[in-house]
């Protein structure tokens, strides 16, 4: 059985601790008692993994690959999260649900659960010190990623560490963002005292406390610090590239030595699997699995895949010599998916109608139950780790030749995707652009390139753009006015937080 964190019977348990009426309403009326909880180590480990829980919620991770339908990358279609769609088009507003409201809400509420953590561990009796200080290191781990996704797509939001009242969550202001980086810094800190190098799947290790301090420096454009941290996470002598870009999500290959930090599914009851089979897998009902592909790549990505020798792609054959991880992170007519034939004997809903279909973080190998993925994602493994590290370099002007060396190894160094090296001597502004593109597509469909495209404030680079059909049709015009820096790179804090607590100012443009 594949080892992780058991999130069933906690997030039953952890249920209670929080209540419904707003984003700060966490205090728990019906919490269970001090006679009944805290009481053995084994109710810390419950607690912490209802903390983990909230992070595994649709609109906060639990998304995954989804994300870049924030994006050009791709196409939201389907209705239940069309608010992807809006954030990528621009037409988002404060009244807008899913993630605009969600991610508010369970972030909150993973930090409320870390919180009742902190404040409560100390009364389990004999409890071992060693386990004790892993658990807080996790728990300070989670408060800090849970602050760091909220900076990211609202800006600055009200910092709380520690348990408070219904009515107390009703004063609350916002913190600058500022304030909630240096707190993100400063939980990071403390994960750092405390975890260990090696842990099971899904808990945080030091190289993702590491890792993860390292990545709130980059979205903050402190490039020293960013390479100081991953200084440290190397010097962990743990992280390497997995030999094979196709392998690396492959369900056989979960926690292999380029995994940083993943949320780890598992198959099974409680709901413990993931969403991704549903709303990113064709559907193929020869082998009942009734997926969606809700979320599909679009034209705009496909044509930003090199050839593998660097000559240009021939219009009468336009997948033949591609790079590699073209085939494996998208479904192009003429696949085969589950032995059948791409679009001709499988195919459904926004495949059908845009021309492709999601390959990464799917599984071709076995029947799953609907809702019930095991496969894990990755929210930061070592590749992204040396994309970085080159970021950095370029951007300090310090070593732009090793920055491509660095690029380079993510073009050649793996056994299934050789590419044509990337020339040296290249200026800062030339190398940034080639930088950026690899990042687009080595880490296309994981996540990172909504927070890639805000914090480079390049938004007026990309938009506005067309999402078209293979017969030329529109399907959506993605901020056909134009990209507002100021307005699009924040969400809006929801319409009913604004009525519960006055004191939360909006964002700009909203």
């Amino acid at each position: 059985m594949k080892k992780g964190i058991i999130i069933g019977l906690s997030a039953i348990m952890l249920g209670s601790f929080t209540a419904c009426e707003s984003y700060l309403d966490i205090f728990p009326d019906d919490n269970i008692t001090e006679a009944t909880f805290w009481n053995e180590p084994g109710d810390a480990t419950l607690a912490l993994n209802g903390a983990y829980k909230s992070l595994m919620e649709r609109h906060v991770l639990g998304y995954g690959p989804g994300y870049d339908a924030a994006t050009p990358n791709a196409f939201q279609w389907a209705y239940w999260e069309n608010m992807l769609m809006q954030i990528g088009n621009g037409t988002i507003t404060p009244s807008s649900n899913y993630i605009v409201r969600d991610r508010w809400t369970f972030c909150y509420q993973g930090i409320h659960r870390v919180n009742y953590i902190l404040e409560n561990i100390d009364k389990i009796p004999n409890m071992d010190a060693k386990e004790k200080e892993r658990i807080l290191g996790e728990a300070y781990f989670l408060r800090g990623l849970y602050y760091d996704l909220m900076a990211r797509i609202y800006g600055g939001v009200p910092i709380v560490t520690k348990s408070i009242t219904t009515e107390e969550s009703k004063t609350l202001s916002r913190n600058t963002v500022q304030e909630v980086w240096a707190q993100v810094h400063s939980d990071f800190d403390e994960a750092i005292k405390r975890l260990p190098v090696n842990g099971v799947a899904g808990q945080a290790t030091l190289g993702a406390a590491y890792g993860l301090k390292m990545k709130s420096y980059l979205y903050t454009s402190q490039w020293d610090k960013v390479l100081e941290y991953i200084e440290k996470l190397e010097g962990l002598n743990k992280y390497k590239l997995y030999p094979s870009y196709q392998g690396l999500f492959q369900l056989e290959n979960e926690g292999n030595d380029e995994t940083v930090f993943a949320l780890s599914f598992m198959a099974g009851p409680y709901s413990q699997g993931s969403i991704y089979d549903r709303f990113f897998q064709p559907q193929n009902l020869k082998y009942g699995i009734d997926g969606s592909n809700s979320v599909a790549p679009t034209q705009l990505l496909v044509d930003e895949y090199e050839t593998i020798d660097g000559s240009p792609v021939d219009p009468a054959n336009p997948f033949n010599n591609r790079d590699p991880r073209l085939d494996f992170t998208i479904l192009r007519p003429g696949a085969y998916f589950q032995g059948q034939l791409y679009p001709d004997e499988i195919q459904n809903h926004a495949s059908a109608t845009i021309g492709y279909g999601f390959r990464k973080y799917t599984i071709e190998t076995q029947v799953i139950i609907q809702n019930e993925s095991p496969l894990d994602f990755m929210y930061l493994r070592y590749g992204d780790v040396l994309l970085c590290k080159a970021e950095a370099l370029i951007e300090t002007g310090q070593n732009i030749d090793g920055a491509i060396d660095i690029i380079n190894r993510i073009r050649t160094e793996r056994t299934d995707v050789k590419l044509t090296p990337i020339k040296k001597g290249l200026g800062q502004a030339e190398a940034r652009k080639v930088l950026r593109h690899e990042r687009r597509i080595e880490l296309a469909f994981e996540g990172q390139f909504w927070d890639d495209i805000k914090r480079w404030n390049a938004g007026p680079e990309f938009y506005p753009c067309v999402v078209v059909r293979p017969d030329g049709g529109v399907l959506d015009r993605k901020f056909p006015n134009g990209y507002n820096l100021e307005k699009d790179n924040l969400l809006p804090i929801h319409n009913d937080e604004r009525a519960i607590n006055p004191n939360l100012e909006q964002n700009p443009g909203y």
